[in-house]
């Protein structure tokens, strides 16, 4: 399910005037903390919502340059990612959105297979 305009626009405010907005996808951490992944066409923010609440972003947890690779997801039993020395975990829904943002820095080349195992 796509994040919703109402989140899209809580979150531009936590961004610079001149961002654009290219993917957002929602991440959780193990100890039950939800965030925003926010990719723009200069960085990546990860936003942190309030406690026991998926639409109401905080701040800004860690700002990354656009050229840091969020990727790739380990699907062997959650779809986890490491960014920043912590561990998000994401649905699977968002997987693409993931690796979409992550193609982007390479254009030429493809994902990688998060079903390689299947062969």
């Amino acid at each position: 399910m796509p994040v919703s305009a109402e989140v899209r626009a809580r979150l531009r405010g936590f961004l610079p005037v001149d961002a654009e907005i290219r993917y957002v996808f929602p991440a959780f951490r193990n100890d039950s903390a939800s965030f925003y992944v926010v990719v723009t066409n200069n960085a990546i923010t990860v936003v942190a919502n309030r406690r026991f609440s998926r639409t109401h972003p905080k701040t800004i947890w860690r700002t990354f340059p656009r050229d840091v690779r969020i990727g790739p997801v380990d699907t062997h039993l959650a779809p986890t990612f490491e960014l920043g020395g912590r561990e998000f975990v994401v649905d699977e829904e968002y997987i693409p959105v993931l690796n979409a943002a992550d193609a982007e820095l390479a254009p030429n080349t493809l994902p990688p297979d998060p079903l390689r195992d299947l062969e």
